[in-house]
């Protein structure tokens, strides 16, 4: 599965709870996944269990977030998402 394609987003309680502690809602941290210049790494330090990703993008109104997530069947769980600091912007900018 692309993540330009039709996305279907899958969350755990848990981890939705966590990204609000972060300051980014639900709906925030689904748009970044339609940033046409996102920038998606595999985390190779958490890919114990499952095969991880990294997502470096931006929302609707171009807050830049940093998203942890994976693939389940056809949809997309998001682990946990948060505001990216100031060296991941570099790695976005660089990439883009």
């Amino acid at each position: 599965m692309k993540t330009d394609e039709a996305i279907q987003f899958e969350w755990d309680e848990g981890n939705r709870e966590k990204s609000k502690k972060h300051g980014v809602e639900t709906k925030e941290s689904e748009e970044a996944f339609f940033d046409t210049k996102k920038v998606i790494y595999k985390d190779v330090f958490h890919s114990t269990k499952e095969e991880r990703f990294i997502l470096l993008g931006k929302t609707k109104l171009k807050l830049l977030l940093y998203i942890v997530f994976t693939y389940r069947k056809q949809s997309v769980r998001i682990i946990s998402a948060r505001n990216i600091n100031r060296k991941e912007v570099h790695l976005y900018e660089k990439e883009t």
